[in-house]
């Protein structure tokens, strides 16, 4: 009788939720909100202590220039040397500038110091979400099975799109019951602590040696040419994310807007958390579609709903309207940020991922940031009226780009990480 083991590729491989650690998940998915509360945060607190929706949105602003000129090259660094030194530097910086803000923007130093420390909070921003698909696609690569890569593959890309949806779109709630419950500067200080207790963990947590460069005597990193970051196929993306950025700020300020002249600006984070249910459960469910409902499909028909949603929401005269077409919007923008994040996946150059996907959150942020600036401007200049006719502006924007990238980005992907991705049976876009 033998007694031959089984070979190695037809083993089961354990789990990724085996293989990464049961703390893995919860401490990535914490050390995200930091991030998605900051212009949120930044913008009701400055609102508050300085008395300006202009300066609150231009603060916000700001916050968003930082994250785009920095990080971007947190991720090209996080790719070249590891991601731990990055994290920890990144997230003691970060950390001090949150709580820097809760002082400033209550003393009687000039305006510009506020900007300026809104500046280093957005540059130091940690790229929680970019790094972690980066762990776990490494985690995917030890896989023995074709099968099995593909299945988690395809699992991870939309848990963890998921996952970054919903602290992007919950974390402004945490805001809103912070600053409704304690007081402007609650969000500030409670971001500083998750961030140094999480992004800390997230740092020194196992995984993080899975997305380390392999070093050799003899051979460098292997990367593609930085000028492949600039192709069309990924600055489309670019542009995709900027408009849901330009979504996000433009809606959350017309609606601080909105509510402010009723006395109820502080509950903003609250009903802006209206499009939280279907975002969340919609992007949950993105793995269920056929396979034929191609992404460049999801994206067009997902942002025309998005679309749609503002048109409703800028012809409302009253807050029940208001309410039901944020829920509408959240059916719509859930799966855009989900197949946005797919779509990165598939077309990052060869260790470029974290810096794609970093690019893709830095164009968010800096949309989101400018948005609330401009929006801000309107609503003190125009009126609240014209400022809550900017969101359907923004959701045009995301519809444009998903028309560019229907008509000029279809051709078949080749997998900028072979390695990673050849085995993972190919979707249309």
């Amino acid at each position: 009788m033998s007694t031959a083991s089984p070979a190695p590729a037809a083993q089961a491989a354990p789990s990724l939720l085996r293989t990464a650690g049961a703390s893995y998940f919860p401490i990535a998915f914490i050390a995200r909100f930091p991030f998605a509360m900051i212009v949120v945060g930044t913008l009701t607190l400055v609102v508050a202590a300085r008395e300006s929706i202009a300066l609150g949105g231009l603060n916000s602003a700001v916050v968003g220039l930082g994250s785009a000129l920095v990080g971007p090259l947190l991720g090209a660094a996080a790719d070249r040397i590891g991601q731990r030194p990055v994290l920890l530097l990144s997230g003691i910086v970060n950390s001090l500038g949150l709580l820097a803000m809760a002082a400033v923007a209550f003393s009687d130093l000039p305006d510009w110091t506020v900007l300026v420390t809104g500046f280093v909070i957005g540059a130091s921003s940690p790229q929680i979400g970019p790094f972690s698909r980066s762990r776990l696609v490494q985690l995917i690569l030890a896989r023995p099975s074709s099968a099995q890569r593909a299945r988690s593959m395809n699992a991870t890309m939309g848990y963890e799109s998921a996952v970054d949806e919903t602290a992007f779109v919950f974390g402004p709630v945490v805001v809103g019951l912070l600053a409704t419950t304690l007081n402007p500067a609650a969000p500030m200080i409670a971001a500083a602590v998750l961030t140094l207790i999480f992004v800390t963990a997230f740092a020194l947590h196992p995984t993080a040696r899975a997305a380390a460069p392999e070093r050799g005597a003899e051979q460098p990193v292997a990367q593609a040419p930085a000028r492949e970051l600039f192709s069309l196929r990924v600055l489309v993306l670019v542009a995709g994310a900027l408009g849901v950025g330009l979504f996000f700020g433009s809606v959350l300020t017309s609606l601080t807007a909105f509510l402010s002249e009723s006395g109820r600006g502080d509950s903003a984070g609250l009903i802006y958390g209206v499009m939280g249910v279907g975002s969340t459960i919609l992007a949950l469910s993105m793995a269920l579609f056929p396979e034929r409902f191609a992404l460049w499909a999801r994206w067009l028909v997902f942002s025309g709903l998005m679309l749609a949603a503002m048109i409703a929401f800028g012809a409302a005269d009253g807050l029940g309207g208001i309410v039901a077409a944020m829920a509408v919007a959240g059916i719509g923008v859930g799966p855009t940020v989900v197949t946005l994040f797919s779509l990165a996946a598939e077309r990052s150059p060869l260790g470029r991922s974290a810096t794609v996907m970093t690019m893709i959150g830095s164009a968010t942020i800096v949309g989101q940031s400018a948005a609330s600036a401009l929006t801000g401007a309107v609503a003190e200049g125009a009126g609240t009226s014209a400022a809550i006719a900017l969101p359907a502006l923004a959701a045009a924007t995301v519809v444009l780009a998903a028309l560019v990238n229907a008509i000029a980005c279809r051709r078949p992907t080749v997998p900028a990480e072979p390695e990673a991705l050849a085995e993972v049976p190919a979707v249309q876009h």
